[in-house]
């Protein structure tokens, strides 16, 4: 090999190197753009970050506690977990508390991108029953609208930005169990842009 074929070799393999490089960091998922909302819980911790393996996420779950009752004795934690579906037939979840069960399964019609959120959440309500965030909703590509069956206490925050290529990871804020009364669970999320 002559010294001007060797000089092509060394050039095209340290664009190709290059090129890798540059790929991998544009991938990177904590490279990734989020959003999120302004009425979410403050109590609680960030769990970790989860994001679809391949894919994006295309509908959802949730684990709700069911209506603990009236007296001054219960205490309702109403929306303890989100789960997504991701379009590779995986499922994600980030922190989530112990109480409840998984409800049944929502999703964008023709497997189409969740894109943007709302939660309700509950203001905190000082000597009485703290509960936080109770219920999500979502808006698919193609306009169509998902809503959680969790309960009604609280209300609806402002709909977030909007993931132009789709929803693929969430992190959930949790508040640890308390060991007494006025437990919160779940208290916020933020959802991570493909």
């Amino acid at each position: 090999m002559d010294l001007s074929s060797s000089t092509v070799l060394f050039v095209l393999l340290s664009c190709c190197c290059c090129w890798v490089s540059a790929h991998r960091h544009a991938f990177d998922p904590s490279a990734l753009p989020d959003i999120s909302v302004t009425n979410g819980g403050h109590w609680g911790a960030w769990g970790t970050v989860e994001y679809c393996p391949k894919g994006y996420a295309i509908g959802f779950s949730l684990k709700i506690e069911p209506y603990q009752g009236g007296d001054q004795d219960s205490d309702d934690t109403a929306l303890n977990g989100i789960r997504l579906m991701c379009s590779d037939g995986t499922f994600i979840t980030s922190s989530v508390s112990r109480w409840g069960t998984w409800s049944g399964r929502y999703y964008c019609p023709l497997k189409g991108k969740l894109k943007t959120f709302s939660l309700s959440v509950e203001a905190p309500q000082g000597i009485g029953d703290d509960t936080a965030a109770n219920n999500i909703k979502f808006l698919c590509e193609g306009g169509h609208v998902l809503i959680g069956n969790s309960h009604s206490w609280g209300s609806f925050g402002k709909w977030s930005d909007t993931c132009s290529s789709g929803i693929c990871g969430l992190q959930t804020r949790v508040e640890e169990e308390q060991g007494h009364w006025d437990d919160t669970a779940l208290n916020d999320v933020v959802f991570h842009c493909c």
